[in-house]
């Protein structure tokens, strides 16, 4: 009986193991937990009848003075252990560094124009297996010194070989930090802590099974060979499991109803659906809607990383449609063409919800002939028959309002109860849009009563988050003519709209400035409250959501801060210390 394998554990493999758990517990969600337990399974009912072969015929073994002594079919306890740490520590490094990762948006149909290049990669991965299997098989016949090698092989060969079969799009697209970081990060890790072990003879490897190739003194190549190939089974297994929840997410036409912790039925059920059978259309269009996020509001793209599933899809959608139409008014060339937008837009609302005599026309058909094609997507793929339309027709309306920017000397925001409209119109109403979101997705149980309250509250958030934006943004609206800052505040400090045009930087409108934020930070603290109320699979990434753009109130309150564009912009460092502590604070 002895301590030192389980001293291993206690020094090298533990500590990690603590590290990464006090790292993520923040983002952990059921699904993880669901994934790691599912890894761990499947790694010890696997690897057991392997490793108990590999004892059994004396290729390693463990001195008596190494281990405590249990042991499962000659397995040590420790050894045991270790199937169980490693599993763990390497999926939470692969879930760590995949956290802000879009997997929707790495699926690949046939029909897109490599979806022929991804399936020839594909068989000639597989190929390649099938060679290396073979080549362990012979390692194995000839019973010499390749043996250790070969059994390796020949054990973890099938199972990488079906998990590229099943995963490979997603192994071949997914950025290369995604798979390769959770893979060689541990394996080097493991490489000097199975140095240490073998230099101690913690354990031993008999030398007429090995090549007695070392990859650096006291590492064996097969050794080496055996952590790179574990690490590399544990990360194909995570990314299969996520490309079977991009499947099941994305694609309502193959999969209308999808449990919070699919059964791996599912998972392989979603698995081998072919790739002809994806909308193409809807993978491009969530590319770009994407690519909207993290191009116009790196607050928001930061906290939709840690909305999960189908609600961090819509969410995404939802933005993408704000983002467009907005946009499509804005940068009309005259007011006579953001006016023929305003109409079309309201045409287009009017369709989805069957209100005019032109709903016999599809949707699909009516945007296709009336929208640029670069807005299209966003339009085609809002998810309107679970959103209600009061808030998307008061969006439109708010839009509205900033027509009247186009005619010279026009400067609509006369009082704070008109910026108080506005700011509901256009930033109320996609906050309530949100919500409906969140509990349409939602498992809680919420009465009636607690979802208006709670939406409303979502309303009055929505309008503090604009003022924030219109504080932020007063440099680059003079720039376009445009003052948000109410008339009749202008007028209490001796200014009209035409000073900020000419002088946005003055004392006086940096006076404006604080009362505009302090107005905000009153709405927020008044209505932060309900966030605790919202289900728990979307409270938290909510908080995440509004802290992270009420930071850049704060920001503004400083005394000096980084612009970017125009825009004070919040370093990226603290936007990430304030959506841990947003999630610490759940």
């Amino acid at each position: 009986m002895g301590w030192d394998y389980a001293l291993v554990h206690l020094y090298y493999n533990i500590p990690p193991a603590v590290l990464l758990t006090a790292c993520y517990y923040p983002l952990c969600t059921k699904i993880d937990i669901y994934k790691i337990l599912f890894l761990v399974v499947i790694a010890v009912v696997s690897t057991t009848p392997w490793d108990s072969y590999l004892i059994r015929r004396r290729i390693w073994t463990y001195p008596a003075n190494a281990i405590v002594g249990p042991t499962l079919f000659g397995i040590p306890a420790e050894e045991i252990f270790f199937f169980v740490i490693q599993t763990y520590n390497t999926s939470l490094l692969y879930l760590l560094v995949s956290k802000p990762t879009f997997h929707p948006i790495y699926l690949q149909g046939e029909k897109l124009h490599d979806g022929q290049r991804l399936r020839l990669w594909g068989w000639l991965g597989a190929m390649f297996l099938m060679v290396a299997i073979s080549s362990g098989a012979v390692m194995i016949a000839a019973n010499g010194r390749g043996l250790y090698l070969g059994l390796i092989i020949v054990w973890a060969g099938p199972f990488i070989l079906m998990l590229w079969m099943l995963a490979h799009q997603l192994l071949i697209n997914l950025p290369a930090f995604n798979t390769l970081a959770p893979i060689l990060g541990p394996t080097l890790y493991l490489w000097i802590i199975d140095t240490i072990a073998l230099r101690r003879g913690t354990w031993v490897i008999q030398s007429g099974t090995k090549l007695s190739w070392h990859l650096w003194h006291g590492l064996d190549v097969e050794e080496a060979f055996f952590f790179l190939v574990t690490n590399t089974l544990i990360v194909f297994g995570l990314v299969a499991f996520d490309n079977a929840l991009a499947i099941l997410n994305t694609f309502p036409h193959l999969f209308p109803a999808v449990s919070p912790l699919p059964s791996p039925v599912q998972l392989v059920k979603a698995l081998l659906v072919s790739p002809s059978r994806y909308q193409d259309e809807r993978i491009l269009g969530l590319q770009e809607a994407l690519q909207r996020l993290r191009k116009k509001s790196r607050s928001f793209y930061l906290a939709s990383g840690v909305f999960q599933g189908r609600l961090r899809i819509d969410l995404i959608l939802l933005y993408s449609f704000c983002r467009v139409a907005d946009d499509l008014v804005d940068d009309a060339s005259s007011g006579a063409e953001a006016r023929h937008w305003i109409v079309r837009l309201t045409e287009y609302l009017d369709i989805c919800y069957a209100k005019a005599a032109k709903n016999s026309r599809s949707r699909d058909a009516f945007v296709r002939s009336t929208f640029p094609v670069q807005a299209q997507s966003a339009l085609l793929l809002l998810p309107t028959a679970y959103l209600s339309p009061t808030p998307l027709y008061d969006l439109v309306r708010g839009f509205e309002t900033d027509l009247y920017f186009s005619t010279p000397g026009q400067f609509p925001i006369a009082d704070e109860p008109t910026l108080k409209i506005y700011a509901s119109r256009v930033a109320g109403t996609v906050a309530e849009l949100c919500l409906e979101l969140a509990f349409y997705h939602s498992n809680g149980q919420t009465t009636e009563q607690q979802r208006r309250e709670i939406v409303q509250a979502g309303g009055r958030m929505g309008i503090a988050l604009q003022y924030v934006n219109i504080a932020r943004d007063i440099r680059v609206d003079a720039k376009n003519d445009r003052v948000y800052i109410p008339t009749s505040w202008l007028e209490s400090k001796g200014l009209r709209p035409e000073d900020v045009l000419k002088d946005h930087s003055s004392s006086k409108i940096g006076a404006l400035r604080q009362r505009l934020l302090d107005k905000a930070m009153d709405i927020y603290e008044d209505a932060k409250g309900a966030i605790d109320l919202l289900p728990s699979q979307s409270r938290d990434p909510m908080r995440v959501a509004v802290e992270s753009y009420v930071e850049i109130g704060r920001v503004l309150r400083e005394s000096s801060y980084t612009l970017k564009d125009g825009r004070a912009t919040v370093p990226k460092t603290r936007r990430l210390r304030v959506a841990w502590a947003a999630l610490c604070k759940g």
